[in-house]
């Protein structure tokens, strides 16, 4: 049976089992994961700034992973516009340099290093925890600037489930959880559709060649996800899990539609689809109370990722008769695995210690060419210590050795596959933390940490189609973060978070242009090298407060300052400087709340020669009406004044757009 069928078939099927029972939802911060989560021992992270939870996910619809980030401070969203990728930026680090991990799996393209948070939902998430700047030894390599762990759910009660059925503009949603907790076992399965034929575009965008205005041409998505696990605790010591998830996904990218006479896609314009961008994965956690003070937690993982882009000759998307048309393939997979041992002998001391290997493999062609294929070997070891001075008063300190080694990598010219440069690196991470807990509720923290990220398989070894020289000796660039955090609950309503930083990275892996001419193409050719200086700098600030029973406030204010050093007149793009984020929640009744949100953004560049993205500001409402029998009905509006803005110039987002949801728990 075809698996796109069967996919969907099991979607629909798990949804309507789930609305054949009724009941009432449960605190959702019971159904984390615990074997998911990545935490220093011994310290307590309060920074609420740090975490969204599944109610909070639901409160604002957020439906994909990179949105959901975007209501933190110190997170900025972003976009790849010629890929049509979502993505965020964390303190001004990208996705490479923060890595994503679900129940701390790392989940990225071994070729890029590279993940579109667009194609992966919420819906089966317990919660979203980040690491901005100094985050555990204990998650591996590349967090030079922090960690984002997507943390599924954990059944606790013996039935359960929940699930929903969606319009939005253009599209719909479905999804469903279901799972129970019989003891020594508990199962969780998981499922949704978040399919989308189109946008709508402001009707203050002005209509030009590539674009007729009204509906986004070629805007479509249809992501299908499905996932379970099955956990086995045999006694209060023990715990085993087995996960699975699934997901094959689906897109178009809308044509560039600027005026940038820069930009090569105004003259060229890029016609792609990707009728598959799909992934599938395994894992195995443990975690192994020896005794009172010794414990063993283990991840074995295999994730595979496969991936087809055809580009056309046109908007008709339907001919590859052109020199720029094609169909590439991608077949990669990473496979790992992740052995912790903690120890907490001595009194008032919490100590860590891992090793991990990982193997990243891509193979990639272009339809009638032979595949090539190239691989790299990680391995890890890392040491995380925690001491108590006093009750209060805690030192954190940790330290890491990273190797990447390159087994293979494989290149097509002339019609014949030729082996490039084998390479190896190495980088030391150390850190350290104090903490100084006043009481439950209010704490300050002051930390430096000395992060690394290895280049990428693209950055050592891409041609990028002739324009560029690989370079397989490129080093690991770093970066020394420091950070001031405090956070404090007054008269256990205010909550206030309050952060500055500040980073230097050194040793930063840019691509140097003009740095040879091709004598056959008469092309100039560009390599990526480390030559890169820059300092990145800023403060977040959140607060939030019931006002008073029917009331609640919250908002978040960041500013980040990013300075290129070695080369002032080429610009950082894709983040702000300045943004805000707040939202205001009315329950005039028990069954009825009404939420209304606004966010700004200052002007970004889009380009490293000074293109600019404007600011822009969005306003958002919508009334959730909970009904009998676990039922509940909400409706809404984002974007309520229709304005027409761009996170990456050339590429409107979304106008005036409309949703409604129909949800159940038990």
């Amino acid at each position: 049976m075809n698996k796109k069928l069967l996919a969907a078939g099991l979607v629909k099927c798990l949804l309507f089992i789930s609305y054949c029972s009724f009941g009432q939802v449960a605190d959702t911060a019971k159904r984390s994961f615990q074997l998911g989560q990545v935490n220093i021992l011994g310290i307590r992270d309060s920074l609420r700034s740090n975490r969204l939870n599944s109610a909070q996910l639901n409160l604002y619809n957020r439906y994909d992973v990179s949105h959901a980030l975007n209501l933190l401070p110190g997170i900025t969203l972003t976009a790849v516009g010629p890929r049509n990728e979502s993505a965020v930026s964390v303190r001004g680090f990208d996705l490479r340099q923060v890595p994503i991990y679900l129940d701390g799996v790392p989940l990225y393209v071994p070729y890029d290093g590279y993940v579109d948070l667009a194609r992966y939902n919420t819906f089966n998430l317990s919660e979203i925890v980040v690491a901005k700047g100094y985050s555990s030894i204990l998650y591996g390599p590349n967090a030079e600037g922090g960690a984002i762990n997507l943390i599924s759910r954990k059944p606790f009660k013996t039935f359960e489930l929940n699930a929903a059925v969606g319009y939005l503009s253009g599209g719909y949603r479905l999804n469903t959880n279901i799972g129970g907790n019989l003891g020594k076992f508990y199962y969780q399965l998981s499922a949704s559709q978040l399919k989308r034929d189109y946008f709508p575009l402001s009707k203050d965008f002005i209509p030009t060649a590539t674009e007729d205005g009204g509906r986004r041409d070629n805007a479509y998505n249809n992501d299908i996800d499905l996932s379970g696990k099955i956990g086995f605790t045999p006694t209060t010591s023990q715990e085993y899990a087995v996960g699975y998830n699934f997901h094959h996904g689906k897109k178009g990218t809308p044509v560039y539609t600027g005026d940038d006479t820069q930009n090569a896609l105004l003259r060229n314009p890029r016609y792609w689809q990707w009728p598959k961008w799909d992934t599938q994965g395994v894992y195995l956690i443990s975690n192994n109370k020896l005794n009172a003070t010794n414990v063993i937690k283990t991840r074995w993982y295999y994730d595979k990722f496969v991936n087809q882009l055809n580009s056309y000759d046109n908007a008709g998307y339907s001919i590859m008769t052109r020199g720029y048309a094609f169909t590439s393939n991608y077949d990669d997979y990473t496979l790992g695995n992740s052995i912790v041992f903690e120890n907490t002998d001595i009194v008032n001391n919490s100590f860590s210690i891992v090793g991990q290997f990982k193997q990243d493999v891509h193979k990639e062609n272009n339809l009638g060419e032979p595949v090539r294929r190239s691989a790299d070997n990680n391995f890890y070891l890392g040491i995380e210590d925690t001491y108590h001075i006093t009750s209060a008063l805690k030192v954190n300190v940790g330290l890491a050795y990273n190797n990447r080694r390159s087994t293979q990598a494989q290149q097509f010219t002339n019609n014949t596959i030729s082996n490039l440069p084998a390479n190896t690196n190495d980088a030391w991470n150390i850190q350290g933390l104090v903490q100084y807990d006043f009481n439950e509720s209010n704490a300050v923290s002051f930390s430096v940490a000395r992060k690394t990220r290895f280049a990428t398989i693209k950055d050592r070894y891409s041609f990028r189609f002739g324009t560029a020289i690989p370079n397989p000796d490129l080093k690991a660039e770093d970066a020394l973060n420091y950070d001031l955090s405090y956070h404090s609950l007054y008269f256990g309503k205010l909550s206030v978070d309050a952060s500055g930083f500040y980073s230097k990275i050194s040793n930063s892996i840019q691509t140097v242009n003009n740095v040879r001419r091709d004598p056959v193409t008469n092309v100039n050719q560009s390599q990526i090298q480390n030559v890169g200086k820059a300092e990145y700098y800023g403060a977040e600030f959140a607060v939030g407060y019931p006002l008073f029973t029917q009331l609640r406030v919250d908002a978040n204010y960041t500013y980040i300052k990013r300075n290129n050093l070695s080369a002032p007149q080429i610009f950082f793009t894709d983040v702000p400087n300045h943004k805000v984020f707040a939202s205001m929640q009315y329950t005039p009744v028990s069954k009825l709340y009404i939420l209304a949100s606004e966010e700004y953004n200052s002007k970004r560049y889009s380009t490293s020669y000074g293109t600019v993205s404007g600011a822009f500001y969005l306003t958002n409402i919508k009334a959730n009406l909970k009904l009998p029998k676990g039922f509940s009905f909400e409706a809404g509006v984002n974007n309520i004044f229709d304005k027409n803005y761009t996170l990456v110039e050339g590429f409107p987002e979304q106008g005036r757009n409309y949703f409604a949801n129909v949800m159940f728990n038990y």
